[in-house]
């Protein structure tokens, strides 16, 4: 935790008021997680999501999401976030978090990358924020009043706070790791816990915290911890595909292959297009020399 940069007093109010902002603003008190709902939330914001599972080379990280802006005809802004599926659950619903900081702060396209050693205060912020967002600080100190009777936590014992974070994780989706950290910042922990908790394998079914975890709520526990590899888009997204071949802006072949980029097919809408074998093979060679490519 020594290697990254720590905001100021102002900088963090900034951040918790922007989080609590939104929040309201989309219908979420400070008693509400958002959790799953994170996908409902661009939705309300009208960003469209782009889903794709792309795996890291070598040593080199993948992205875990990115914000794109395009300009449509009339001039307006219309804003996409991709995210990485080939990535766990709990960290998906981070990044998309993370990518309505920059969002909100109109940091224009941005691409993320996951790393342990973040350096650039901008990414600081925007981790903070979806932290923030996520699961609000002061709801946070409000849970570790009523658990332990203190604000103080390094007089309690690791399995102890093994059960608290197991519950949090499972109420408010949040990884791990992210909520360890949130507990130094907020001072509520010593950097040798930090250090302890921070070091255990949290996803291994397992490990000591998996075996909590699981004790605690399986079934969102083993959701958080899968990597899902989803392709898909947002479904206006996919309206839009549908209304283009019902106005006659696209041809039968058009909507066929661009339902089949997010894994759907026209009978899915009641829809029976005719497609010729060798187009479906000259499609399916296509997406398999893509994946080699990136491979």
């Amino acid at each position: 935790m020594n290697n990254l940069l720590k905001l100021d007093e102002v900088q963090m109010k900034k951040i918790k008021d922007l989080a609590s902002k939104l929040r309201l603003e989309l219908g979420f008190t400070n008693e509400t997680p958002i959790a799953n709902n994170i996908f409902t939330v661009l939705e309300k914001l009208n960003i469209s999501l782009l889903e794709y599972p792309i795996e890291p080379v070598g040593e080199k990280p993948a992205f875990s999401a990115v914000l794109i802006y395009s300009k449509l005809e009339e001039g307006e802004d219309i804003a996409f976030i991709g995210l990485n599926t080939a990535d766990y659950y709990d960290k998906q619903i981070f990044a998309i978090a993370h990518e309505l900081y920059h969002f909100k702060t109109k940091t224009r396209s941005h691409l993320s990358r996951p790393s342990e050693d973040q350096k650039d205060t901008v990414e600081i912020k925007a981790n903070r924020f979806a932290a923030e967002f996520l699961l609000p600080e002061d709801k946070l100190k409000g849970l570790i009043i009523n658990e332990f009777k203190t604000y103080n936590l390094t007089r309690i014992q690791n399995k102890a706070l093994l059960r608290f974070i197991a519950r949090l994780q499972c109420d408010w989706w949040l990884p791990y790791r992210s909520i360890v950290k949130r507990l130094l910042e907020i001072d509520s922990i010593s950097e040798k816990q930090y250090q302890s908790l921070y070091s255990i394998d949290e996803r291994h079914d397992d490990s000591s915290y998996g075996r909590i975890a699981k004790a605690t709520k399986e079934e969102v526990f083993e959701k958080l911890n899968t990597i899902t590899r989803n392709i898909g888009t947002s479904p206006s997204n996919i309206e839009i595909i549908i209304r283009n071949f019902e106005e006659n802006r696209i041809t039968e072949e058009e909507f066929n292959n661009l339902l089949r980029m997010f894994n759907k097919q026209p009978e899915d809408f009641n829809y029976k297009v005719e497609v010729d074998e060798k187009d479906i093979a000259e499609l399916n060679s296509f997406f398999n020399e893509d994946n080699n490519n990136e491979n």
